[in-house]
């Protein structure tokens, strides 16, 4: 195409790629910005060396991720010297620091925040005429969640926002001020993305949110998980429904029964209860206490028997002490979770435990959070045996690299967070198909076994 002056329909030749760095909810505003870009004609690149305009959708929850989107934005900076014309940095990173990164990395032509992902091709535009700007974020804006998606994740498995921002205000959570105030989507935009989902023969929609099960508390002013699982259920094409990041004091009898009789929902739960002392849990904000976590779990297994259960915890917050830490892997080893993700505290600017006294030295933070792991492991091997002769159903991902095996996920595995399951089969796969493994073999996290199929006999 040929233009004398640089307009839109010379930006439309650019080649534009993102780089998604954090949670789920992170990669699902960068597949709506996707979508939109597709949409306005551009195209699309993998690989970051042959695009013309980079985005760096970050993460700035804790010290560790800000790191990681600090670096990468510097290694695509570097690829200004090659074919690299615009870069661009959104996300949570950008809405927290956004003058910072302007002022220290020259190379940054534009920055946007967490509410504006709708606008994403209006920046790019503008940042062919001007350079060094951040955009206005409106952190009550809800509307660019009902854009159209570019599913990244392949043909498995979609993530499924429901809503976005967060009320809970724990003390060590910089959440609220980076996507403001909890907002639910009406549920037939929630509808309508699904049914666009199961279109392009996904089987898998994992929901997502900052406190998934508050949906529908603002705008229905009533919990309204159980209503949307009903409708979810109803898509044709859908057949495992998955719950991540569910507060434990928000779950109750109605949730957990459809979760038991609805055969769609996985029986698999991520509940972060980040603590089991009460001391810590009121220190930091959280709403439920120890004895109330332990009652929960008790009923979600009798009333489920085969449910997975994950969490995450935090050691090393301030003012733990070696009582409180011990009340805590005692719990861990009383209630045995399926999964465990352990996070040491990160002292993070602007939140109240940030300036709390008795902070917890990082080599006894490491500590503590190596002795964790150490408990999980064990619970992790011996729960891992326990399925050892048992056939599950499995959704098949692709052939591991020595070809000899394929790999996949039942439904006690969450993409990603979890293990994975490696088995042989007498006939060739396809992915994305369902089929049923016996286990055979397993290790701490992983497990092996074979397809096994129905006798002709």
């Amino acid at each position: 195409m040929k233009v004398e002056q640089q307009g839109e329909l010379y930006l439309l030749d650019k080649k534009i790629g993102i780089v998604s760095l954090g949670c789920p909810k992170n990669l699902v505003d960068s597949e709506i910005m996707l979508g939109q870009l597709r949409d306005e004609g551009y195209e699309i690149v993998q690989d970051s060396n042959d695009a013309q305009i980079i985005i760096v959708n970050t993460c700035g929850f804790i010290d560790s991720a800000k790191q990681e989107s600090i670096n990468t934005i510097i290694e695509m900076a570097a690829l200004k010297e090659k074919n690299c014309e615009r870069l661009i940095v959104a996300g949570c990173l950008a809405q927290r620091y956004r003058d910072m990164i302007l002022d220290e990395l020259p190379e940054v032509d534009a920055v946007m925040g967490t509410g504006s992902y709708g606008d994403v091709a209006s920046v790019i535009k503008e940042a062919y005429s001007r350079k060094h700007f951040s955009t206005y974020c409106d952190l009550r804006n809800t509307s660019y969640l009902d854009c159209e998606r570019v599913i990244s994740t392949g043909n498995g498995y979609a993530y499924l926002k429901v809503a976005e921002g967060c009320n809970n205000c724990c003390t060590y959570c910089v959440i609220p001020s980076l996507r403001g105030p909890f907002r639910s989507r009406k549920i037939d935009s929630i509808i309508n993305e699904a049914k666009r989902i199961a279109a392009l023969g996904i089987k898998e929609i994992i929901l997502v949110a900052q406190d998934t099960t508050r949906y529908g508390t603002d705008n229905y002013a009533n919990r309204m998980l159980v209503q949307l699982l009903r409708e979810l259920s109803k898509i044709d094409g859908i057949q495992w429904i998955r719950l991540l990041y569910c507060y434990p004091e928000e779950i109750d009898d109605e949730l957990i029964a459809e979760i038991a009789q609805n055969d769609k929902v996985c029986k698999y739960l991520d509940i972060p209860i980040q603590h089991a002392s009460d001391a810590i849990l009121k220190a930091m904000g959280r709403r439920g206490k120890s004895n109330e976590i332990g009652s929960l779990l008790q009923k979600l297994r009798s009333t489920i028997p085969d449910i997975v259960i994950r969490t995450t915890v935090i050691v090393g917050f301030p003012g733990e002490t070696e009582d409180d830490f011990q009340i805590l892997s005692e719990f861990i080893d009383k209630y045995r979770f399926d999964r465990l993700g352990v996070f040491m505290y990160s002292k993070e600017e602007g939140t109240p435990a940030s300036n709390m006294l008795n902070q917890v030295p990082a080599r006894l933070k490491r500590s503590r959070y190596e002795k964790l792991m150490r408990i999980q492991r064990k619970i992790s091997a011996e729960l891992n045996s326990e399925r050892l002769g048992r056939t599950y159903r499995v959704l098949v991902e692709g052939v591991s690299e020595d070809g000899i095996f394929y790999y996949g996920r039942s439904y006690a595995e969450s993409p990603d967070i979890d293990g994975l399951l490696y088995f042989t089969s007498s006939e060739p796969l396809e992915g994305n198909q369902f089929v049923n493994v016996k286990i055979l073999d397993c290790d701490d996290y992983d497990l092996t076994g074979e397809v096994k199929y129905e006798s002709s006999e």
